[in-house]
Order: C-alpha cells, then sequence, then structure tokens
C-alpha cells in the first residue's frame, strides 16, 4: 500500500507564510509528478502547483511569486512554501503523487487526506 500524508496547515494572518509538507510511504519503486491541489468551499478542487521528478514546476497563475513547490526525492516528500497568504487562499490543501508501487507495472496517482489553511485576521 501507499499513504500521502500531509501537516504545517492551520491558521495564519494575511501577509504570512506556512509550509506545507506531503510524505509518501509505503511500497513505492518510483514517484514520477507530485503536485498540490487546493478546495475551497463551493469551489472545484484546482492545481496550485506542481514538480516534476527531474525538477520542473509550473504554478497556477493566482499563486506565481508567492508559493513555491520543491520536493526531497531521498525523503518522497513534496513541500509548498506559501508566502504573503491572502484570504482567497483559504482552502483545503491535497497532495498528489503519481507512484509505480514495487512489483506493479504501471503508475497510478494517489492523494493525501487534506489540510486546511485558513488566512484571517
Amino acid at each position: 500500500q501507499v499513504q500521502l500524508v500531509e501537516s504545517g496547515g492551520g491558521l495564519v494572518q494575511p501577509g504570512g507564510s506556512l509550509r506545507l509538507s506531503c510524505a509518501a510511504s509505503g511500497s513505492i519503486f518510483s514517484i514520477n509528478d507530485m503536485g498540490w491541489y487546493r478546495q475551497a468551499p463551493g469551489k472545484q478542487r484546482e492545481l496550485v502547483a506542481r514538480i516534476t521528478s527531474d525538477g520542473s514546476t509550473n504554478y497556477v497563475d493566482s499563486v506565481k511569486g508567492r508559493f513555491t513547490i520543491s520536493r526531497d526525492n531521498a525523503k518522497n516528500t513534496v513541500y509548498l512554501q506559501s508566502n504573503s497568504l491572502k484570504p482567497e487562499d483559504t482552502a483545503v490543501y491535497y497532495c498528489n503523487a503519481n507512484i509505480k508501487r514495487i512489483s506493479f507495472y504501471v503508475y497510478k496517482v494517489y492523494w493525501g487526506q487534506g489540510t486546511q489553511v485558513t488566512v484571517s485576521s
């Protein structure tokens, strides 16, 4: 089995920062792309940022220049450094990863359980 566990969410004032982490564990052979998504109340889940296995990144326009995605391949962990947070960044943040399990032939997308980020004064 494979698990993705997020941490680092919480309540922060506008202009503040948070660092989200997502660690993958289990019978992992390799991890391809990893990413962060978010879902605000009443809205669809949207891609925030993605990072490939060789470190190429892309971001949704609303977070460019404020958020940075990174990964530690040795730890099977992806991070999201979120700076200059705004109330509209409030959402549940989910990580996902494209993982090939040991003894399996194909990659499959796995999701974390989500972590709440609330930006409010």
